[in-house]
């Protein structure tokens, strides 16, 4: 993949929301792996994941997938027979540079890539879905009905992974959390700066909700084995078993 620096914010920047255009999409690589905490983990345990989960004859769908970091993991860890991914992104710019990196590793279980907006995909005879840091840049009142497009296109057995950045109802608790992911970012090598900018761009694009949330919400659309497996600071991934 790019290893292209992530320098966006760098110097000062008209206060402009948060797109995931042709500039973000260049350094994605390493803005992602330099500003969100145990991404890295994250991504080695979906190969894991997809070799538990993944059945035969049946779909994977990596909603959000950028540039096909979940997809090319999930094809890692695939032992079924005859599965395919489905990798969805609303951004012709990620999508572009996602085909760049599928096409550039070997991988045994065929990625299909779909330019579309995923609230109006349709799921069926799913085995594997991930929400990789996707669900949070979906308006708030769209995500109960996404979860249940995504439950009711799922096979019994079948797992969701939900990664997000959350938000604690503790206030100070909050507040330190956010703090440590500052620290976590200033030690690779983001400045003040760029911290404040990034962080004011994604004012209202990005809206994090508690973890309780996550889980009340995964009950109401049906799912009722679901536990947080992973947390680095205010960043949550959260299997969800059909």
């Amino acid at each position: 993949m790019s290893n292209k620096k992530d320098d966006i914010f760098a110097k000062p920047v008209s206060p402009l929301p948060f797109r995931f255009d042709e500039s973000v999409a260049e350094v994605f690589p390493d803005m992602i792996s330099r500003s969100v905490p145990g991404y890295q983990s994250i991504i080695r345990n979906v190969s894991k994941l997809a070799t538990h989960f993944v059945t035969d004859n049946s779909n994977c769908y990596d909603l959000g997938c950028s540039l096909g970091a979940v997809s090319l993991a999930m094809s890692s860890g695939i032992t079924a027979n005859n599965a395919q991914i489905i990798g969805v992104d609303n951004s012709s710019a990620m999508l572009e540079r996602c085909q760049h990196h599928i096409d550039a590793f070997k991988h045994s279980t065929p990625i299909k890539l779909i330019e579309a907006d995923i609230s109006k995909l349709d799921i069926q005879n799913a085995s594997m879905v991930a929400l990789n840091f996707t669900l949070q840049f979906i308006a708030q009142e769209e995500r109960a009905s996404l979860l249940q497009t995504i439950f009711d296109g799922m096979n019994e057995g079948a797992v969701l992974i939900l990664s997000e950045k959350i938000r604690i109802e503790e206030q100070s608790l909050d507040e330190l959390m956010i703090n440590l992911h500052h620290e976590f970012k200033m030690e690779n090598g983001y400045s003040a700066l760029e911290i404040s900018q990034k962080r004011n761009a994604l004012e209202n694009v990005l809206v994090p909700e508690t973890i309780e949330s996550h889980h009340q919400r995964l009950k109401n659309v049906g799912f009722s084995s679901i536990t947080n497996w992973l947390q680095h600071y205010n960043f949550v991934s959260i299997i969800a078993v059909k």
